[in-house]
């Protein structure tokens, strides 16, 4: 499929005929069937194990990445586009002491507290001109997001930290995924340490101080009186073996083993079309429809470009497509459906006319980078925290 087709397709779901673009992709262990592999774990190293109900049966699942750390990996990719300067898009910008920021890193998007604590042109960012729209833009007045926070209404946003109660803004995701595996069964974990040097369990001989250095102390040798220092094991200070040992596989995180693994991507045509973009007060049905499609095709291109990037989700967690992902339009029903191949490219290049053409009703957002400054405040509390750190004091 070129790139005018998917924006046909794209302006046919904006105006209403289909409501969602779907991608089922079906991975297996980079090792192979039947390879352990690592799911994120939760509170007390716990996995996320439910059970869910496909084609009909009940199945032991367990989650091997959310829809939280989808988003977040559709938006490094897009980051990477960005800074590889393959895509020109709205990030706001900061450098906070050694942590270098961006909206497409914070956890709250455009309503995260680190961009609340910043300043915009020397204006505190909620009182600056367009940090003002920001905060008062919502899905039927979203011309301020579309503009400087496109990411936003494709991954949701909601201003926790606002006054308006109920009236706070709060935008639904538009784009939704996340990877499960079936018939996931438990394993175990082992781990031990042979030292090659074969240090003992030597009693005494070993005193630590509080900084982390340790002195060996001479057999008969007085102990230090240094109430910093105390009497360890060798093993405390990562010398001598380790007994091997092994994880309780009811609850313990051994990593799982599965039949397949189902990637399930859908991005909202039906959400999409509550966006409303208004120039002021006036709107007009082509305006919206031409921003809609803009975030449509930037959320495609989030996804392919995630798509080819792999699916390395973290240690001893990498999956490979059983073959290549394909989309598929869903209409009015489920039987409505018709499926198409696309890749970034043809992606990037849907978005890049489907900017053209809102830019021709007047809608056009601010590409590039958008330099923010931290408030004094915020840069004396990071420097903080990172000195306490360095010296052993952070949580």
């Amino acid at each position: 499929m070129n790139s005018l087709d998917l924006v046909q397709i794209l302006n046919r779901g904006c105006r209403g005929e289909l409501s969602a673009i779907r991608s089922v992709t079906r991975l297996q262990p980079s090792g192979g069937a039947g390879d352990k592999v690592f799911p994120p774990t939760y509170e007390k190293g716990s996995y996320a194990f439910e059970q869910r109900m496909v084609e009909g049966k009940t199945v032991d699942t367990v989650l091997l990445d959310s829809v939280q750390s989808q988003a977040n990996r559709f938006e490094e990719a897009l980051l990477e586009a960005y800074r590889g300067k393959h895509l020109s898009i709205p990030v706001f910008e900061m450098a906070v002491g050694q942590h270098e920021i961006t909206s497409l890193t914070v956890p709250h998007r455009v309503h995260d507290a680190i961009l609340r604590d910043s300043t915009w042109g020397g204006v505190p960012f909620r009182e600056s001109e367009n940090g003002k729209r920001l905060i008062s833009a919502r899905a039927w007045n979203a011309t301020a997001f579309f503009e400087y926070a496109p990411t936003a209404l494709l991954f949701g946003t909601w201003d926790s930290q606002g006054s308006g109660g109920v009236n706070t803004a709060k935008v639904a995701r538009s784009l939704v995924s996340e990877i499960i595996a079936l018939d996931a069964v438990r394993g175990v974990r082992t781990s031990s340490r042979i030292d090659p040097l074969g240090i003992k369990a030597l009693q005494g001989a070993v005193v630590k101080a509080e900084n982390g250095e340790w002195t060996f102390v001479e057999p008969g040798d007085k102990k230090p009186a240094d109430k910093k220092t105390k009497p360890v094991k060798p093993s405390e200070i990562n010398h001598g073996n380790v007994t091997p040992t092994i994880t309780d596989p009811a609850t313990g995180p051994g990593g799982v083993t599965f039949r397949e693994a189902i990637q399930t991507t859908v991005l909202s045509l039906t959400q999409l079309r509550k966006l409303r973009f208004p120039d002021g007060t006036a709107s007009s049905v082509e305006r919206d429809v031409a921003g809609r499609i803009v975030i449509a095709a930037l959320g495609l291109l989030a996804v392919t470009l995630q798509q080819e990037e792999g699916y390395q989700l973290r240690s001893r967690c990498h999956l490979i497509p059983v073959e290549a992902p394909q989309f598929e339009t869903i209409g009015r029903s489920e039987r409505e459906r018709e499926e198409f191949l696309i890749d970034s490219k043809t992606a990037n290049d849907a978005l890049s006319v489907a900017l053209e053409e809102a830019t021709k009703h007047g809608l056009k957002w601010h590409g590039g980078p958008i330099e923010l400054q931290p408030r004094p405040d915020l840069l004396k509390l990071v420097q903080a925290s990172d000195k306490a750190v360095a010296a052993g004091q952070g949580e």
